[in-house]
């Protein structure tokens, strides 16, 4: 395969972008930086792959664009707009029916992909900047966190929505659920970690319960992200601390710390499919694949020109 040649959709996808204002695409495998897509209007906030792995969704200042991941078109191919500020957070329904994103304007919105009218159909307003949401695994629930520390759990088939403060005055920096739907993380600007286990309600418009199960105190400064492996056992967080951290998800130790002397801020983090390896983005304009048994570091992806804040990477489970 060339290096300029477009990834095929039964490939393994992994997307960096930043503040170079540059999405790379890249060989997992190599480090070989297949392609670079041009994100001319400002830096990168988020980046998601669509469940098909046809195209790559990067949120950034006022808007989303689309690139098309099955040719070598370097310009988005869809646009987004109509949004003010940041968009700080981007994902898909599983079907890849509908897209959600959050934003500094104080909204999660919820944009129909089977149709052509590229506006926004739901928002869900809140008081303060949204810093990221997610989709509880049902695909019926979304998740969002914001900058005055306030949990919504936006329950999508009843409109229903209830809060939850972990922590006062404490920014909710990234939320995630495992893929078995057992466990919620929310990770804060004070380098906390909150855990709660999940349990589903009684019936179809009830919605799913949270109880409290531990509070880590995962990194010294500020959190930036935390993310669940895809078989559930394992949580990473990742911080201004210049490090990213493995829990275990049996009692939540420390499992792994995965730090380089140069590391800086790390922004963003995912695991590999088969949850034995861990990629991460950092202010050193670099992204790293680390193996997390062993803690060490195996690749890193060397190419950007600025902070490396935002990644994505999609595997079939073989």
């Amino acid at each position: 395969m060339s290096v300029e040649t477009a990834v095929t959709s039964d490939q393994v996808i992994f997307a960096t972008g930043g503040y170079d204002h540059t999405i790379k695409i890249w060989q997992a495998h190599t480090g070989i930086c297949q392609r670079t897509c041009q994100h001319a209007d400002s830096q990168v906030n988020a980046l998601e792959i669509t469940p098909d792995k046809q195209l790559l969704a990067a949120a950034g200042y006022q808007h989303i664009r689309m690139y098309d991941l099955l040719s070598n078109n370097p310009t988005p191919i869809i646009n987004y707009e109509g949004i003010v500020k940041n968009v700080t957070s981007v994902g898909f329904q599983e079907d890849g029916k509908w897209m959600y994103t959050g934003g500094e304007d104080c909204s999660a919105r919820i944009w129909d992909l089977r149709s052509r009218n590229l506006q926004c159909q739901r928002i869900f307003e809140v008081n303060a900047p949204v810093n990221c949401v997610y989709l509880h695994p049902n695909q019926s629930e979304l998740v969002v966190g914001d900058q005055s520390g306030i949990i919504h759990l936006w329950d999508l088939k009843t409109d229903h929505n209830e809060q939850l403060i972990p922590e006062p005055e404490a920014s909710i920096q990234s939320i995630c659920i495992d893929p078995d739907g057992q466990f919620m993380a929310a990770v804060n600007n004070k380098g906390h970690c909150y855990i709660w286990s999940l349990t589903s309600g009684d019936g179809d418009d009830e919605p799913t319960k949270l109880n409290p199960k531990h509070k880590i105190e995962a990194h010294k400064r500020y959190a930036l992200r935390c993310k669940f492996s895809p078989d559930s056992s394992l949580l990473v967080t990742t911080s201004a601390d210049q490090s990213a951290r493995v829990w275990k998800t049996s009692d939540f130790s420390l499992v792994q710390e995965l730090k380089h002397d140069i590391q800086r801020w790390v922004w963003d983090a995912a695991f590999s499919a088969d949850s034995q390896y861990v990629f991460t983005a950092s202010s050193d304009n670099l992204a790293r694949l680390w193996n997390v048994e062993t803690g060490q570091m195996e690749r890193e992806y060397l190419g950007h020109q600025k902070a490396v804040t935002a990644l994505a990477f999609r595997d079939e489970i073989i």
